[in-house]
């Protein structure tokens, strides 16, 4: 019977958690209104398609559907595993991660940062403009611009090194230099854009903290160095943890642009080989595990780098 009292409670505060949410939603209908495409887009294209995923543990046939085809379990993820191409495709991945990494990652900090200490309005407004515009051109153009700038008759790089006595290069026929120019293409693309994050963190620094270490003697350098970036590293850790949980998934659209048989040997990457297993090949079976096996492995990552982070600091994403 002393339970009675404690169940009476508990009921009659679901009950008015209920009401809670029941008048919320009323209130702010408009909003939840809002909100029904959002929840559509991702229902539609990231949730119902989960249920292909069993593909990958299928030799599926298109003519037999899935309810037709054979499953043979693991078989497609041992076979890409114990295949010649894993190799290649995994240290591409890393090795073109790591490069955006190191020099992609740093450079909208940078203009953030010299956007803010730009002084002239209007002058401040005109270089963000124009580094934001990459952002909105198609891929495709991108990579038109980048075949013909370093094309090895009209490009103007080449040009410029037979004007200096140099031999023109054909760049994208070189295995070598398809990492260098996908990482300088990616920071011109991006950068300018990306910088809006930072920017944005910027403008929430207390003046007054600038203006203590004006008093204190610091210089403009010192108050980047005391002011500046401490109040940008939480920014800069979420950025790291999301960079982190996206080193497998690689911008495969302008690598498939770009790259040639040729250029396999480094370019070659894990969305790239899921594009000719999937679409050149139809072989959808394999696509999906290879696919599978790089979501899982971005998701591992991730959480594991925001753990590593919660403990070492405040900085997490959940």
């Amino acid at each position: 019977m002393r339970d009675v009292p404690h169940k009476a409670r508990s009921a009659a505060m679901r009950k008015a958690r209920g009401s809670e949410l029941l008048v919320s939603i009323v209130r702010d209908k408009y909003l939840y209104f809002m909100l029904i495409p959002f929840v559509l887009y991702y229902a539609i294209f990231y949730y119902m398609p989960f249920q292909g995923l069993r593909l990958a543990f299928m030799d599926y046939k298109p003519f037999l559907g899935m309810a037709g085809s054979k499953w043979v379990g693991f078989d497609n993820f041992a076979e890409f595993f114990n295949g010649p191409y894993f190799t290649r495709i995994i240290r591409n991945t890393l090795l073109i991660s790591l490069y955006n990494m190191i020099f992609s990652f740093p450079v909208p900090i940078i203009l953030a940062i010299l956007f803010n200490e730009l002084r002239n309005r209007k002058f401040r407004v005109f270089v963000q403009t124009i580094s934001y515009m990459p952002h909105f051109i198609s891929t495709v153009v991108i990579a038109g611009l980048v075949v013909n700038f370093l094309s090895p008759s009209t490009g103007i790089v080449n040009i410029l090194l037979e004007k200096m006595g140099f031999d023109s290069v054909y760049f994208l026929t070189k295995p070598e230099y398809f990492r260098i120019i996908f990482v300088i293409q990616g920071i011109w693309a991006t950068a300018g854009f990306s910088s809006i994050i930072y920017f944005s963190s910027l403008m929430s620094i207390d003046s007054s903290q600038y203006e203590a270490a004006m008093i204190d003697g610091a210089g403009r350098f010192k108050q980047i160095l005391h002011v500046t970036l401490p109040g940008l590293l939480p920014t800069i850790g979420i950025m790291l943890l999301l960079g982190i949980g996206n080193i497998m998934n690689i911008g495969y659209e302008m690598i498939i642009l770009l790259y040639q048989p040729i250029t396999y040997e480094t370019a070659d990457v894990v969305g790239s080989f899921v594009y000719r297993l999937g679409i050149q090949n139809a072989d959808y079976s394999m696509s999906t595990a290879v696919g599978l096996f790089n979501g899982i492995i971005s998701l591992v990552l991730v959480l594991t780098a925001n753990r590593i982070s919660k403990k070492i600091s405040e900085v997490s994403i959940m």
